[in-house]
């Protein structure tokens, strides 16, 4: 069968008829707005009706003006907007058969069988009981002579459809990567933390910083390992008797080396092996008590609720949103309740209960003090951050480690991105750990064959983790022309492993390396290349480090362009993105500002569709929406460059809407790295040493030099939902290198749904996407091969 046959399209699946209510409950989270955005529009575009139910449940069962017919300008510029724009609150009375009664006559009035719920587990527990109950509150309601509806009525609605998405920021619920909410409350935490970092190096402070998460780690785990914290305290980890004095001598150790502070991070729920809560207050009574060293508290509170959700988390709700749809326009009366998750990079359906009952196990778990059982429910990449955190933290002595006796060099190549030294300070301090001696190489090939190498050791990359651009120094330089020299000097300095992280100059300086070893056998040794670029565009990986720095660069500089016309006549902004012929950024940070249309090299347009998005503009104008927002990606189109379109718009706009044009330009390279940048940076860098490890132990046995194999010069990328090492020789044929892109670029398939919200009548391939699984509840065994990041 045919490609073409197997293809299944969104707009096949009708909406006519329907109706779709939308809530928000529980905690607020930033990212609810764009979620609620997406179904609202996607509803719309299929052909539903679609409702806004306002202060959650509480607004269910009191209906009235609380349940509302949503518009397609009714969302217009929530993007942007943290909280909940439609209102959440807490209600006992859904909890009540009356309650839940009164909400399903409610609902019924406006022919609501569609609910789409975005909260936490509780919140979608409530939803899937009121789906259980369903026919019969319609019974009830009938047998109450209720005159809304008669017996030949209620066929249609004999069933409730229910999809959740999960807002919450502290990412406490089982079978999603990441919940809506989550990035933006990191973005805030970090925020903090690089602010008091400064002030503590200058007076030789100690802060102890609670965040939250009263039931789990997960936000305090991640910005430890984030910042490099030097000491961590989560409820699903408790420390062992004694840790009082295990922590003040680390802090005093860490001092010895000059390190000018120290950070620890506690999580609200954190508690001791007994189930005693430890405080902020009792950890810095501690510090003064034993070490006299000066040290402050930070609470920070519902801060981290607040603020501008992030380029990740708008663009995960606004795909969950998609999902969610697609959902339940597919469900059938014997379709569980199901959750709408992210595993890795890609969107998946989960039976709403299973992954509730998994949420409560892990309570179950930690009550019963089965901490590992609740670390491995909480899933892979809560165990892999956790395992991630403890190879950095602990300094072990220098007895203590292996004697690997092997050298391993690590560099930067190509154009600088944000996260790159936190994926170097990873790859120094797991290399000093497994017992090998780190080299680092400045200024990349150019470096590497003039001989700029030094050994590095674990104190030279400390604070490395929150620092922009490359502290190693790179270039752009390819190896080709100097293999000689490189040769040469992996010989002086006797280098047995190579880590190269960095864009497409890395890619093709490891081709370029494998594929002369036949003529150098120094280049017979284990090399990995870990993809660093804000283009995003290395073959075999679907995110490379950088690129969500950039992106939330871009979304920032958009809402503040945006904001700019506020109380102003209608306004037209054409922005430039950076990225090669790599359309990636230009489509991701539309579809997080809220693009109208995004002009790319790999999606081809002439004039006929320069003309086609004004006039569409034009009628959008008409409305009450004021502004309109256009993103041409830098080498979209060696034609229509950015000042063409802008005269163009300016032209074809004359009387309805005027131009501004910006060139983001570097600024997009540049900044502190996001959160994801430094936690990706650093678990990827980790593993890929740690390859480096077996494979040199498995190459290097009898003490000769193993054969030539293109499975040891390899790229460690992200494939969908794993981290998988791949031959840069089999990759060859899945890239164009006039261009520097990967013949096939999974980012694609959100063109679609970037156009669909924009509200331009597109086709959309769906056959990707979630279908209903099962949660794991046995983890497999890892294979060398994949992980979950």
């Amino acid at each position: 069968m045919s490609r073409l046959d197997t293809r299944k399209f969104f707009e096949n699946l009708s909406g006519a008829g329907k109706s779709i209510a939308v809530l928000t409950s529980g905690g607020d989270a930033q990212g609810m707005n764009a979620a609620v955005r997406a179904v609202v529009r996607m509803g719309i575009y299929v052909g539903a009706k679609v409702y806004f139910i306002h202060e959650g449940y509480q607004g269910m069962v009191d209906g009235g003006d609380n349940i509302k017919e949503a518009t397609w300008e009714s969302v217009s510029s929530m993007l942007q907007v943290g909280g909940t724009v439609i209102g959440s609150a807490r209600c006992k009375e859904f909890r009540t058969h009356e309650g839940r009664l009164k909400a399903a006559h409610n609902l019924v009035q406006h022919g609501i069988t569609n609910l789409c719920v975005i909260g936490g587990d509780g919140s979608l527990t409530g939803a899937n009981l009121f789906r259980e109950e369903w026919s019969g509150l319609l019974d009830e309601l009938l047998q109450q002579g209720d005159s809304i509806f008669n017996i030949r009525e209620t066929q249609p609605l004999s069933s409730l459809h229910i999809v959740g998405m999960v807002g919450s920021i502290d990412n406490d619920f089982c079978g999603t990567d990441m919940t809506i909410g989550t990035d933006s409350a990191l973005h805030r935490i970090i925020e903090v933390v690089d602010a008091i970092m400064t002030t503590a190096q200058s007076h030789q402070r100690t802060f102890v910083l609670e965040v939250m998460g009263r039931h789990c780690g997960y936000l305090a785990l991640v910005s430890a390992l984030a910042c490099g914290a030097d000491w961590v305290f989560i409820p699903e980890m408790p420390p062992e008797d004694g840790w009082e004095d295990n922590m003040c001598q680390k802090l005093s150790e860490n001092r010895a080396d000059k390190k000018r502070l120290n950070i620890i991070i506690v999580a609200e729920g954190a508690i001791d092996c007994h189930n005693k809560a430890i405080t902020p207050d009792y950890i810095k009574d501690l510090v003064v008590r034993n070490l006299g060293f000066d040290t402050r508290v930070t609470i920070l509170g519902h801060v981290q609720r607040g603020g501008t959700p992030s380029a990740f988390d708008r663009i995960l709700a606004s795909r969950m949103g998609v999902e969610a749809v697609l959902a339940l326009l597919e469900a059938s009366a014997n379709t569980p309740a199901c959750v709408v998750s992210l595993v890795g990079n890609q969107a998946v359906r989960l039976p709403l209960m299973e992954c509730v009952q998994m949420t409560q196990e892990v309570q179950k778990a930690m009550d019963e003090k089965k901490f590992d059982e609740a670390v491995r429910l909480r899933g892979r990449s809560f165990e892999n951050n956790l395992t991630t955190y403890r190879l950095l933290s602990n300094r072990k002595a220098d007895s203590e480690l292996p004697n690997s006796s092997f050298n391993v060099a690590v560099m930067n190549v190509g154009a600088p991105a944000a996260g790159m030294n936190a994926a170097v300070r990873s790859a120094v301090r797991v290399g000093i750990t497994e017992g090998h001696k780190m080299f680092a190489v400045s200024d990349g090939f150019e470096g590497f064959y003039k001989g700029q190498i030094r050994e590095i050791k674990w104190g030279d990359v400390g604070g490395w983790t929150g620092q922009g651009g490359s502290l190693l120094g790179t270039k752009r330089t390819l190896p080709g022309k100097h293999l000689d020299k490189i040769a040469e000097q992996m010989r002086v300095h006797n280098i047995n492993a190579l880590l190269v992280i960095g864009g497409f100059e890395a890619y093709v300086g490891l081709l370029e390396l494998s594929a002369s070893r036949e003529k150098y056998h120094e280049f017979c040794v284990p090399m990995v290349m870990v993809p660093a670029t804000v283009s995003n565009n290395i073959p075999g990986s679907d995110l490379s480090i950088g690129s969500d720095t950039a992106l939330n660069a871009i979304t920032d500089t958009c809402d503040r362009i945006k904001q700019s016309a506020s109380g102003t006549k209608r306004r037209v902004f054409i922005i430039e993105t950076m990225g090669g012929y790599c359309g990636y950024l230009a489509t991701v940070g539309g579809l997080a500002a809220g693009a109208d249309t995004v002009y790319i090299y790999e999606e081809p347009f002439d004039i006929r569709d320069l003309q086609a998005n004004v006039q569409h503009l034009t009628e959008k104008m008409k409305t009450t929406i004021q502004r309109g927002l256009v993103l041409r990606n830098e080498n979209s189109n060696e034609n229509f460059t950015t000042d063409f379109i802008y005269q163009l718009y300016t032209e074809e706009g004359r009387g309805v809407f005027d131009c501004r044009k910006n060139i983001l330009g570097h600024m997009q390279q540049g900044g502190a790295p996001s959160p994801f940048d430094r936690n990706f940076g650093t678990k990827i860098s980790a593993k890929a040493i740690q390859w480096i490890t077996r494979t040199l132990k498995d190459s290097f046995k009898g003490g000769k030099m193993f054969a030539n194999s293109e499975d040891t010069a390899c790229l460690l990328g992200m494939r969908r939902r794993a981290l998988v090492f791949q031959p840069v020789s089999q990759l060859r044929d899945e890239t164009d290198f006039v261009h520097r892109i990967p013949k096939e670029q999974w980012w694609l398939k959100l063109r679609p749904l970037m156009k669909i919200l924009a509200k331009y009548k597109t086709s959309y391939d769906v056959s990707d996407s979630g279908q209903l699984e099962h949660v794991t509840r046995v983890r497999p065994k890892e294979s060398n091969t994949s992980s979950a990041i």
